[in-house]
């Protein structure tokens, strides 16, 4: 596990949107955007179960979620990992209240769907990248002196 550095702990816990993408049974991609916090030196993300980005999850735990600054969009972070625990009942509607207040500054969530049931993605970071401005290019890339 990678340890999540200060800067971008100050980004999870703030209410921005972050893209969550995961890997369809047939290879491409899946992307979501969503509402994230940490668990200690876990992100986390709640969805609904049956929700796509759930059933690839559960499939094929890789995943990798990124964010653009707001104010700067040319700074940005991406955090790739592997979903290690998924947490449902009680604890996931309570969880999904707390990000509502983060998100709405409301008390509860209230956009749920009738009969849905919730569930925390739990997600351990193994790369954390940051860039700001324009990517260097890599090791071996034409143009790289």
């Amino acid at each position: 596990m990678v340890a999540i550095p200060h800067d971008i702990r100050v980004r999870i816990e703030a209410p921005h949107i972050w893209y969550v993408a995961t890997v369809n049974p047939d290879g491409s991609p899946h992307v979501s955007p969503m509402w994230v916090g940490l668990d200690g030196g876990l992100v986390l993300f709640n969805t609904s179960i049956g929700r796509v980005k759930e059933r690839n999850l559960r499939r094929e735990p890789r995943v990798c979620l990124s964010h653009a600054d707001p104010e700067d969009p040319y700074d940005r972070v991406q955090i790739r990992g592997t979903a290690v625990r998924f947490v449902e009942g009680a604890e996931a509607d309570r969880n999904m209240d707390r990000l509502a207040r983060t998100y709405l500054g409301a008390e509860r969530f209230a956009w749920g769907v009738p009969g849905e049931r919730r569930v925390i993605v739990l997600v351990e970071p193994s790369r954390i990248r940051r860039v700001s401005g324009v990517e260097p290019l890599p090791a071996g890339a034409p143009g790289r002196t």
